[in-house]
């Protein structure tokens, strides 16, 4: 498959902070069949890169619970300097949750929460430039922020990254922006005020791809997850919510052509 073009605020990188590094790395070599690389313990802190096919995906860190952050799963988005999307960010109503820093040889990372509450990475491309597979079984497929705020939200990514926006939805029950518009499109924002249950912040979601929805949802329960939406159809495709066997949040989609 050809590689990903990944254009400055998109979505370039994903990562699981676990409680349980080997379950996790188990849980999804059963659900998605990833390969792993270790990463060096001195430099990068033992940090996990999953693979597809030889292409890295997705990358995994250890929450050793000192941050006070339930486990779960971080979009990063792309950006030319992080050290101006930084003080873009806080320009845009945004915190710096941590400041940039480098990772020798692959990049620089920093984190930030946007205007509405939610935590989102930003990565600057060195050696590691991203995912190398998405839209495919196993890869990320869509990458969906669930906001409380929903107009500051879609500003602060205009303003703090650059977003070229679509509306895609502006109805009561469904509002509903994207970065992109129609096939272009990368990311949604949707305003989730009414659907967020109580004490849970914004938060983006990721969706990774799998050709069979409902065989991905038995295979998950039998590998210890819990299913939080169960597979149904939509218009984007058969999508289901679970959660892996640490409590991270996930969902998965099936495009609409393989379901049919």
């Amino acid at each position: 498959m050809p590689k990903p073009d990944i254009a400055p605020g998109d979505p370039c990188w994903i990562d699981l902070m676990t409680s349980d590094p080997e379950k996790s790395r188990d849980f999804y070599a059963g659900l998605f069949g990833w390969t792993y690389e270790i990463g060096d313990e001195e430099m990068y802190g033992g940090y996990v890169t999953a693979f597809v096919e030889g292409a890295p995906v997705a990358g995994m860190m250890k929450n050793d619970g000192e941050s006070g952050y339930p486990d779960v799963w971080t979009t990063y988005l792309r950006v030319k300097d992080i050290n101006t999307t930084a003080e873009s960010v806080v320009a845009a109503g945004g915190q710096v949750l941590m400041p940039p820093m480098e990772v020798p040889d692959q990049g620089h990372m920093a984190m930030f929460s946007d205007a509405g509450g939610a935590a989102v990475g930003a990565w600057q491309f060195g050696g590691h430039t991203g995912f190398q597979l998405k839209n495919e079984p196993g890869a990320p497929f869509w990458h969906e922020l669930h906001t409380r705020d929903y107009a500051p939200s879609v500003k602060f990514y205009q303003d703090a990254f650059g977003w070229d926006t679509a509306v895609m939805s502006d109805s009561e029950n469904f509002r509903y922006t994207t970065l992109g518009s129609g096939d272009n499109s990368r990311a949604g924002i949707m305003d989730a005020a009414f659907y967020l249950p109580d004490g849970v912040p914004s938060n983006w979601q990721i969706y990774f791809g799998v050709a069979n929805a409902d065989a991905v949802v038995e295979t998950a329960k039998t590998l210890g997850a819990q299913v939080i939406h169960p597979a149904e159809d939509s218009p984007f495709g058969r999508m289901a919510t679970l959660t892996d066997p640490t409590g991270a949040v996930f969902k998965i989609a099936q495009r609409p052509e393989e379901a049919a």
